[in-house]
């Protein structure tokens, strides 16, 4: 059997390892995925912990694995990381967008299944107007703005196809809330939400346009697409529903919303699949975002560095696991929550 490791990532030391990751396939270049400092629990802060757990199953070929990690943002505060894994790993960070993984290369593969767990404490915030008012108002760089504006593999933000749609949304001024809510309406008014047959859960525009129905990455996709276009940067956030109404349980898949930025508003909340699901809550859900998620990674079409070789990855939560090149497959995943 290989050699257990178990490490305890607490506030402090977690600053230190990061400081030393000098060589992950990017450094390091802000914070830690904690808190470097003790967080008070406030009113309406909800608090869990996140488990994200992957079984490796047996190859004598090399791997490289790459799993996502939370960090901290305005929107949550991760106040510990717990990995315990049965092999050694490294955090880096993709520079694009900033997002942050756990990465171990195996040059002989592994003769035995590798657990590898991540478990986190975590403080999240109803992301209301109110919540969003005691913050400085943000202001997006020009750097931000293009990348936040520009199309995506899957998300284009020109052609007939969107125009097309431009065409069918309610008059607004251009690049204000208003715009912006008459985009959200569109897409939930014109979309299904189901997961029907193949071609959905892509964050497809083409696809969205076309069959107008998907889950959640096919209602952003459409969102971000009709956005941009209209000059609003928008951006896509990925990770995990972690619901309200139990205490603890486990999570079957994924959840992505979106962050738009005006200047008069910052960055702003939807949830267009969330509210198709429950139509009672579709003004709640254009600019407010419930404690029911947690966040992992942002952006499309992302390259992680060292290691990954097989392509952009059109969004990034799973784990992504090479073999010379290519995805590897043969590994199963489980996550689960539980009240703190």
């Amino acid at each position: 059997m290989m050699k257990h490791f178990l490490t305890k990532i607490a506030l402090l030391s977690l600053l230190l390892i990061v400081g030393l990751m000098v060589s992950c396939a990017c450094p390091l270049k802000d914070t830690p995925v904690t808190q470097t400092q003790d967080v008070q629990k406030s009113e309406g802060d909800r608090r869990f912990s996140f488990t994200y757990s992957v079984q490796v199953h047996p190859t004598d070929e090399a791997l490289d694995i790459f799993l996502p990690v939370a960090q901290s943002n305005t929107q949550q505060t991760i106040l510990d990381v717990a990995v315990e894994s049965d092999i050694k790993g490294r955090f880096g960070q993709e520079v694009l967008y900033g997002n942050k993984y756990w990465h171990a290369n195996l040059p002989n593969g592994t003769s035995d299944t590798l657990d590898i767990r991540l478990t986190y404490q975590v403080a999240r915030q109803t992301n209301s107007v109110e919540y969003r008012e005691t913050f400085d108002m943000p202001v997006l760089s020009e750097r931000d703005k293009e990348l936040f504006l520009n199309a995506n593999s899957r998300v284009p933000v020109a052609g007939e196809l969107v125009d097309s749609i431009r065409t069918a949304l309610v008059p607004a001024e251009p690049m204000s809330l208003d715009k912006a809510r008459s985009i959200y309406d569109y897409v939930v008014g014109n979309m299904e939400y189901k997961k029907v047959g193949t071609g959905w859960g892509n964050g497809d525009t083409y696809w969205a346009c076309s069959e107008k129905y998907g889950n959640c990455t096919d209602f952003h996709a459409l969102f971000i697409s009709l956005a941009r276009v209209e000059q609003i940067p928008s951006r896509f956030e990925i990770g995990f529903p972690v619901p309200l109404d139990k205490d603890s349980g486990t999570i079957s898949g994924y959840h992505c919303w979106v962050n738009f930025y005006l200047p008069e508003s910052g960055w702003f909340p939807i949830d267009a699949s969330e509210a198709k699901k429950d139509l009672s809550k579709q003004d709640l859900l254009f600019g407010t975002q419930p404690p029911d998620r947690l966040q992992f990674t942002i952006g499309r079409d992302l390259e992680l560095g060292e290691g990954h070789n097989s392509g952009p990855l059109n969004y990034f939560i799973y784990p992504h696991i090479e073999q010379n090149g290519k995805i590897y497959s043969d590994y199963t995943r489980s996550f689960e929550y539980r009240k703190s």
